[in-house]
């Protein structure tokens, strides 16, 4: 709920599955298209439209990698990296103002909850950036 509505005070529009991607290919600074539909749970076809959309949109970039001239990297283009940091604070402002109207002792509950979520997903062996 608080993704979805942060997404929705962002300009310029992006789908949910685009969003995904801006923040993926941000994380990662730069990844390959094989990379980038794996950590998507999508096809590379699919994938690569999504990034022609992105592109046509001046969100993101593809390049020739520095290491191999006939593997296309993709990276965000500084209108992408601005698009992200905006997201982000939105994103960061709609939960502060959600805990705000929580109780002093639900935060200190939803701590605890995610406290053991955390350690759960660590013993299952979660990278911590697969929790992120």
């Amino acid at each position: 709920m608080v993704w979805a509505r942060s997404a929705e005070r962002v300009r310029p529009k992006v789908s949910a599955s685009q969003l995904r991607a801006l923040i993926v290919v941000d994380r990662h600074s730069s990844i390959n298209l094989a990379g980038l539909s794996d950590e998507l749970g999508s096809i590379p076809s699919v994938t690569s439209r999504l990034c022609d959309r992105l592109q046509a949109a001046g969100l993101l970039v593809r390049r020739s990698s520095a290491i191999d001239r006939r593997e296309i990297v993709l990276q965000l283009s500084p209108d992408g990296r601005r698009f992200v940091q905006r997201f982000r604070r939105a994103r960061k402002a709609d939960l502060a103002a959600v805990l705000q109207q929580m109780s002093a002792r639900s935060r200190n509950a939803l701590l605890m909850g995610l406290n053991a979520f955390y350690s759960a997903a660590m013993e299952l062996g979660h990278a911590d950036e697969e929790l992120a």
